[in-house]
């Protein structure tokens, strides 16, 4: 009988395993591209629903990259699992956002300190009040760093991770709500994973590239949104390489 995994949708294939940092694209199949193009020896250790996830060697130190799916249900189900059943210490969001504030430019990396979310992810929180979804300190006190090295433009902020896409009453301005209350950027993932990790104790950041905003108008090539992609990619990947866990 082989083997029973421990959770609903990852089954790590034998052999092989989950590093400590794993990055985490909305996009599987953006998952694959970094394991080819910016890991040596990658292995792939999970396939179930096509969420790709693969662990190879970055600087000499293992890391793994596994797609997160689109919105905080998809995320915050698969970094539960890794975080719960696999041994992940961190996780590091790579993904695209929406710039807001006028500080933000397209190209921008945006380091997300904190998010509000419109999300009923916090409702089932046992504790009095409004939890307040926070990055861990030195993972984004490392990835900043890492930032200023390269001479990457970066922004430090927090962001607004919003369950629609498509909002269903434009007349409610929720983005100019959003850009008024100083809020740099609008994604869909982000407070779900950085509440996953401070329930379960763990660590996590999201590091995001801005491929357009909404207010001015201004979007990036695809040319261009592969060059950003790569800033984003080497920040993201010094930082778990140098995440202690």
């Amino acid at each position: 009988m082989g083997k029973v995994s421990p959770s609903a949708c990852i089954d790590v294939k034998e052999g092989t395993h989950v590093a400590k940092v794993v990055l985490f694209p909305g996009d599987p199949l953006r998952a694959k591209y970094v394991a080819e193009h910016y890991l040596e020896n990658p292995v792939l250790f999970n396939d179930v629903r096509g969420m790709l996830g693969y662990t190879g060697l970055y600087e000499g130190r293992e890391v793994s990259v596994m797609g997160s799916g689109m919105g905080i249900p998809s995320a915050t189900l698969y970094a539960h699992e890794l975080f719960t059943f696999y041994g992940v210490e961190a996780i590091i969001r790579i993904g695209s956002a929406g710039g807001l504030g006028d500080t933000v430019k397209c190209r921008d990396v945006l380091l997300a300190m904190s998010a509000t979310t419109n999300s009923a992810y916090t409702d089932n929180i046992d504790l009095p009040g409004h939890v307040a979804p926070t990055a861990d300190w030195g993972m984004l006190k490392t990835a900043y760093d890492m930032a200023q090295e390269m001479g990457v433009r970066t922004s430090v902020g927090s962001v607004y991770s919003s369950d629609y896409f498509y909002y269903p009453n434009p007349a409610a301005k929720v983005n100019d709500k959003a850009r008024n209350l100083g809020l740099m950027a609008v994604e869909m993932e982000t407070a779900g994973i950085y509440l996953t990790a401070m329930l379960d104790h763990k660590k996590a950041l999201s590091v995001l590239s801005i491929s357009d905003h909404i207010f001015s108008g201004e979007h990036l090539s695809p040319e261009e949104i592969r060059e950003s992609f790569h800033e984003m990619m080497e920040i993201a990947l010094k930082t778990a390489v140098r995440t202690e866990v």
